[in-house]
């Protein structure tokens, strides 16, 4: 927990029960959002297991005994959902999610600077080198899972900045 930088509001044990007043309950949940969101961020994790979720430093400051119930984690995570930063992976059960710290748009953009700040329009990359390699290195996509990945660079294919192609058994793209 020491290299996390938690809000303020972490340390505060109602931030750990939701609010009856509407504006305090939406001023709230933005926060808990806000939370996830740099806490996968930081820890570079892009899912959740709901199950488990009560038991991780997120939802749960053993330092002032309080934890989020079920049911907040939920709402937290379905307002996620709603920006389009978060994603169910079992609809019916939501007891897995896919937290995505930027949306697949915001990563199309971001690997689209990239490469043009590079002079690699016109090229065709492997999706390996886009997030494994060497060339990569430093930048906030460097690790970025693969189905985050194809994600960002198909919002890319829909813009006509970049295609997607296949050849010799790997993936890659063209950027534009």
């Amino acid at each position: 927990m020491a290299d996390i930088e938690w809000p303020w509001q972490y340390q505060f044990p109602p931030f750990f029960t939701i609010q009856p007043n509407i504006e305090t309950r939406k001023k709230q949940i933005e926060a808990w959002c806000s939370l996830v969101l740099s806490y996968t961020r930081q820890q570079k994790t892009y899912s959740i297991d709901v199950r488990e979720s009560q038991n991780s430093p997120l939802f749960n400051n053993k330092a002032i005994n309080r934890k989020l119930s079920m049911d907040c984690i939920l709402t937290v995570l379905e307002e996620l959902r709603k920006t389009g930063h978060l994603e169910w992976t079992d609809n019916k059960t939501k007891k897995q999610c896919l937290v995505m710290w930027r949306t697949p748009e915001e990563w199309g953009k971001l690997i689209y600077s990239w490469i043009c700040s590079r002079s690699m329009n016109n090229t065709v990359c492997t999706l390996f080198e886009l997030t494994e390699g060497e060339e990569s290195e430093g930048t906030e996509f460097h690790g970025l899972e693969n189905w985050l990945l194809l994600r960002a660079l198909k919002s890319l294919e829909s813009q006509e900045l970049a295609e997607l192609m296949s050849f010799d058994g790997s993936d890659g793209v063209k950027f534009f």
